[in-house]
């Protein structure tokens, strides 16, 4: 926390350090002069300015932070703390720490979390442990409803697949538990010459098929009681489901089908980078760096 501070003391030092990434020492394409030419900050403005010519560039446009009126150092004490905790920070604690409303502070959260989408990640491969694939179930009870939940009676609660990296990284995804969906996702994220371990759910009798690709498939009984039987078992990626579910119930106490995806990137983009320490924010830091649209970073 006190290096924070003191690489982040104010505002200038946060707006400097999205120049820097985008624009290194100052330095990029001027549109007027059709030239690379040094920019400098231009006081009382989120702007940098020609050293020639004088035309503005805006290091903050297409980012998260374009057009906010919120302090950039309170949008970097969010990222530092979501990069930093385990189980999730909520916006309410946000708005009791900074004094915003609880309106800003889950804007944020929520602009942040779109940071955090990985949708380029190919898992598993040859000369790696394999890959877990199962499902979840996120929800609360139906109302009105009591009792222990019956089999296939889950049409009220969301449902989730996810496919994990042994030693490595995460991909999960709200989507229906089928045999097409988990296949699609397979194929999608899952390199060829891939050993899978499933449970004996029925969504995973295809993957026998995608043998042919150079898939490999093995199942673990859970019906008869069976949760490991030498390397094959789905315990690492159901430790992963047991580190969401309680984050999401003792942090945000209930998670809208609406969000559920944001919340599920955010989890995933942490445990996809658990061995980093504190460079989690840096990563955080720079994506925030990164244009999130197409709309252009220069101004005339």
């Amino acid at each position: 926390m006190e290096d924070f501070h003191k690489r982040f003391p104010d505002d200038d030092a946060c707006l400097e350090q999205i120049k820097e990434q985008r624009f290194p020492q100052g330095i990029t394409h001027c549109r007027k002069c059709l030239k690379s030419r040094k920019h400098y900050r231009v006081k009382g403005r989120t702007a940098y300015a020609c050293e020639t010519c004088g035309n503005h560039i805006f290091p903050l446009a297409g980012t998260i932070f374009e057009k906010t009126s919120t302090s950039l150092r309170l949008w970097f004490y969010a990222m530092y703390l979501m990069g930093s905790t385990r189980c999730g920070i909520s916006a309410k604690q946000i708005q009791r720490e900074t004094g915003v409303t609880y309106k800003c502070a889950w804007r944020i959260f929520h602009q942040i979390r779109k940071l955090m989408s990985e949708e380029e990640l190919r898992l598993g491969g040859t000369g790696g442990g394999g890959v877990e694939a199962d499902e979840a179930y996120f929800g609360g009870r139906r109302k009105n409803d009591s009792g222990r939940m019956l089999a296939g009676n889950k049409g009220h609660l969301t449902t989730v697949m996810g496919v994990l990296e042994r030693k490595g990284r995460i991909v999960a995804r709200v989507q229906p538990v089928s045999i097409a969906a988990t296949s699609a996702l397979v194929k999608e994220y899952v390199m060829p010459e891939t050993m899978i371990f499933t449970d004996e759910g029925s969504a995973y009798n295809a993957l026998p098929r995608l043998e042919g690709m150079g898939y490999e498939h093995k199942r673990i009984n859970h019906s008869a009681k069976v949760y490991v039987a030498g390397e094959v078992h789905t315990n690492t990626i159901e430790g992963f489901w047991s580190l969401v579910k309680r984050g999401i119930g003792g942090v945000y106490h209930s998670v809208s089908a609406k969000y559920l995806q944001t919340y599920l990137n955010e989890y995933s983009f942490r445990y996809n980078r658990r061995d980093s320490g504190n460079l989690i924010f840096a990563a955080l830091l720079e994506r925030a760096s990164e244009t999130l649209s197409r709309k252009p970073s220069l101004q005339a």
